[in-house]
């Protein structure tokens, strides 16, 4: 069985896409970074994996776990 891979939000062209880890390519294209989260977020309950959201320059801006996180918080 192989692991399932976190989704990323990131610019792509002017606006902006989902991308699965190590993919090549984008697996959806949106106008805004708004529309492309609410997909990311969609697949990332149904996956149980990792939604990870870009700034436009590239860094991380938010992520979110949507599956069992092996390391939960503690308090």
């Amino acid at each position: 069985m192989s692991k399932k891979k976190d989704i990323h939000v990131v610019p792509h062209d002017g606006g902006w896409a989902t991308r699965r880890e190590g993919a090549e390519r984008v697996s959806s294209r949106h106008d805004t970074q708004r529309q492309a989260i609410e997909q990311a977020r969609e697949w990332g309950r149904r996956d149980q994996v990792e939604v990870v959201t870009h700034r436009p320059d590239g860094r991380i801006r938010d992520s979110d776990s949507y599956g069992n996180d092996p390391f939960p918080p503690k308090g």
